[in-house]
């Protein structure tokens, strides 16, 4: 009897856990979309400042990281890296908006900007989501959690079976 309560009280705790996967993952892209709109105003900035200028951006991050002056060529290649990072966002944002619901939590484990997801995980506030998503995996994880405990506690009673004899007697 302590037994199955101990599996439900292990099984509702790792469901409880295993919903915060979708939950962490919704979170991520709130972030997601707020980097690529930072991102945009920079790369924006700089675009209008290389036409202003009369050069494509290629042409302005060339220029600026052929300067002999290391603070420039740096300023060139951060605005270079700044571009390839939004393009890889919005792709990924992309990604997130035609997937359905199971498969944005792949897209997000196999294409997580890591600095995003280091980001989200430092503001995390744990929810129980009450999407799909969340309540398969609140549901995986309590089945899973649930059965692993039986499982280890019949495997106990087989090891040690004079104290299950000793028990049932007493």
């Amino acid at each position: 009897m302590t037994g199955r309560i101990l599996a439900l009280v292990i099984g509702l705790f790792c469901g409880l856990a295993a919903s915060q996967a979708p939950e962490f993952a919704q979170q991520y892209r709130q972030r997601l979309g707020g980097a690529i709109d930072e991102l945009r105003r920079v790369v924006v900035r700089f675009d209008e400042g290389a036409r202003g200028s009369g050069l494509t951006r290629e042409q302005a991050v060339g220029r600026l990281t052929a300067d002999p002056d290391p603070l420039v060529r740096k300023q060139g290649e951060a605005q270079d890296e700044l571009a390839a990072r939004l393009a890889r966002l919005e792709r990924q944002r992309q990604a997130f908006l035609e997937a359905g619901p199971f498969a944005r939590l792949l897209i997000f484990v196999r294409e997580a900007d890591p600095g995003l997801a280091r980001a989200t995980y430092l503001d995390y506030e744990p929810a129980w989501p009450a999407t799909a998503e969340g309540l398969v995996a609140g549901g995986t994880g309590f089945v899973a959690g649930w059965a692993l405990l039986l499982f280890l506690l019949r495997i106990g009673r087989r090891l040690v079976p004079g104290r299950t004899r000793r028990l049932r007697a007493v």
